[in-house]
C-alpha cells in the first residue's frame, strides 16, 4: 500500500506532515507513505525544505493518493506540464485533498458534480471551477475525499486509514496523536466526521486496489 501526499513548492506543513505523521502510525509490512512532487526537493511557505521520496508518475501508480496544499497552488493548477502529469484515478485508487489541494482536483475533473470541502482562502476559486463548497470540514463520495482547514488533515489520514485497513486501526492511529487527556474525545470526533463516508458493508470495505 504506497500512498502519496503530493506536495509542491509553498506547501503548508500542517497539511503534508500531519497526514504524514498519523499515515505512518500503520506499522505493516509494505505500508509506504512518501511525499511526491515534480521536484526532487521543495520548501514549504514557512521555509521549511525537504527531500521527495516519490516522483508525480510514482504517484500515479500509488493505491492512494493526498493532494497537499499551498500557498502556490494556484500555480500548480495552472501548470500545463504538472497538471498533465497526475493520472489520478479513482476507479483504483482512494484520492483525497486538503485545503487548496482541493483545487487540483476540481481542475483535474476528479470532483464533477460531487460537492468538495476546502478552506476559506481556496473556496471562491473552487466555486469558479463549478464545484459546490460544504461548510464542513470532511466530505467523501466513493473513493475521493476532501477536507477543510488545516487540522481536518486528521479526518483525511483517518478516512484513509478507515478504508485501507479497518476502523479500528483508524482510531488507534488518531488515539495515538491526540492530546493526553482528549484522546477518547479525538477518536469519537473523528469517527463520528468520517463514519458517514465510509462503506456500509464489510466486503465494501475490502478494497480490491491492484
Amino acid at each position: 500500500m504506497h500512498i502519496a501526499i503530493l506536495t509542491f513548492d509553498g506547501f503548508n506543513e500542517l497539511d503534508s506532515f500531519i497526514a504524514l505523521g498519523i499515515l505512518n502510525r500503520v506499522k505493516k509490512p509494505g505500508w509506504r507513505v512518501t511525499l511526491a512532487a515534480p521536484t526532487p526537493s521543495v520548501t514549504s511557505m514557512n521555509g521549511v525544505t525537504v527531500q521527495i521520496a516519490s516522483s508525480l508518475q510514482e504517484a500515479c501508480a500509488a493505491e492512494a493518493v493526498i493532494a497537499g496544499s499551498g500557498m502556490r497552488t494556484r500555480e500548480v493548477a495552472a501548470d500545463a506540464a504538472v497538471m498533465s502529469a497526475l493520472r489520478l484515478d479513482p476507479s483504483r485508487q482512494l484520492i483525497g485533498a486538503q485545503c487548496s489541494g482541493t483545487l487540483l482536483l476540481a481542475k483535474l475533473g476528479l470532483l464533477g458534480s460531487v460537492p468538495a470541502c476546502t478552506d476559506l482562502t481556496t473556496k471562491p476559486w473552487v466555486q469558479e471551477a463549478g464545484v459546490q463548497v460544504l461548510e464542513q470540514p470532511f466530505f467523501a463520495r466513493g473513493n475521493v475525499a476532501t477536507a477543510g482547514g488545516c487540522l481536518s488533515s486528521t479526518y483525511l489520514a483517518a478516512w484513509l486509514i478507515a478504508r485501507a485497513e479497518g476502523v479500528d486501526t483508524a482510531a488507534a492511529a488518531i488515539h495515538y496523536v491526540a492530546p493526553v487527556g482528549e484522546k477518547d474525545e479525538w477518536v469519537a470526533r473523528t469517527l463520528r466526521n468520517i463514519a458517514p463516508y465510509l462503506p456500509t458493508s464489510a466486503a465494501a470495505a475490502d478494497l480490491a486496489l491492484t
